[in-house]
């Protein structure tokens, strides 16, 4: 029977490989984890060369998901139709009849490089696996694997050859993590050290923590079940998610699954931190990825330099007060 003590010791295991390969990056491998917990999709923006995709296969080897069926990556580009990545069907000959060929969705772990490199009508073929773990190939629905996650990469300088994800696409992530350089000269220097007398990547040294993929499953369903929520907290997370609509910077503010995923991820983040029951902290640590990608500035906002992440932690602030003095 899992409990959140088992909870606690796959992530303390994967932190650990973590630790050994990956520099500077605690807390967004944390959030990463986290949203896995709480059976989420993960988008993770950056430039290149910052372990984006280091941390997306050192997750597949850490969850024993790097077999091939287990593990697919696409490698979006303008030229990727939908069916290269749901599947299509196709003629067999010998049957005289059509026959699926499932495409790189049907695995465990998916990993989507550069998806904003892929044409609206590819990324749209995301939307039904991501929100309802199922792909509909010739009119036939088949469900996909569990467990079952995305992560997907994008970079956020480069605009030439690229597609602006839109609202629909955005909002089957729980939570967009914004990865930047390594904060101090010693982390520079320490990823200059593991990589100096290598001739393979780190990640190659990766172990896988469970033997059972399926335990992914177990634990984010015991973390469902056994965190949880006071209704101080709860009214915290609605609180926040009701005010980012109402903030004069914000043209559509947090939709209620915004919320939903905001108490999930907390859930989750508090699991990870060894406790049962979520606190506000634990809101504020996984509000701004939770929510960065589900407020639409107004346009004279963006132009002065505002960002989604200015108006989180506004929200936050205001909110906590308001709930601490009717606690």
């Amino acid at each position: 029977m899992t409990d959140l003590l088992d909870a606690k010791s796959l992530y303390d295991a994967i932190i650990a490989e973590f630790n050994r390969t990956v520099i500077g990056y605690d807390n967004e491998i944390k959030l990463v984890l986290a949203g896995l917990f709480a059976r989420g999709h993960i988008l993770l923006e950056g430039v290149p060369g910052i372990a984006k995709t280091t941390i997306a296969k050192g997750l597949a080897k850490a969850l024993n998901l790097e077999e091939e069926k287990a593990f697919h990556r696409v490698q979006c580009t303008p030229d990727l139709m939908p069916t290269d990545i749901v599947g299509t069907l196709i003629y067999d000959p010998k049957k005289q009849d059509f026959r699926p060929h499932f495409g790189p969705v049907f695995a465990n772990f998916l990993l989507v490089d550069e998806i904003n490199r892929a044409v609206p009508r590819t990324q749209s073929a995301l939307l039904q696996a991501m929100q309802e773990k199922e792909v509909t190939i010739g009119g036939t629905t088949y469900a996909l694997n569990e467990p079952f996650f995305v992560i997907a990469t994008q970079n956020p300088i480069e605009q030439e050859g690229t597609y602006p994800l839109p609202e629909a696409q955005l909002d089957r992530f729980v939570m967009k993590i914004k990865m930047g350089y390594p904060e101090t000269l010693e982390d520079e220097i320490r990823v200059l050290d593991l990589h100096e007398l290598r001739s393979t990547d780190p990640i190659e040294e990766f172990k896988a923590v469970v033997d059972d993929p399926k335990k992914m499953c177990e634990i984010q369903k015991t973390i469902a079940e056994k965190v949880t929520v006071p209704p101080m907290v709860k009214q915290y997370v609605a609180d926040v998610v009701r005010y980012t609509r109402t903030r004069e910077e914000v043209n559509w503010g947090a939709s209620p699954r915004a919320g939903i995923f905001l108490m999930k991820s907390a859930k989750a983040y508090t699991a990870c931190s060894g406790r049962n029951v979520v606190q506000v902290e634990d809101v504020e640590s996984v509000a701004c990825a939770v929510l960065n990608h589900r407020i639409i500035l107004k346009s004279e906002m963006v132009i002065e330099g505002v960002k989604p992440e200015d108006v989180i932690k506004t929200v936050l602030e205001i909110t906590r007060k308001t709930v601490t003095k009717s606690a």
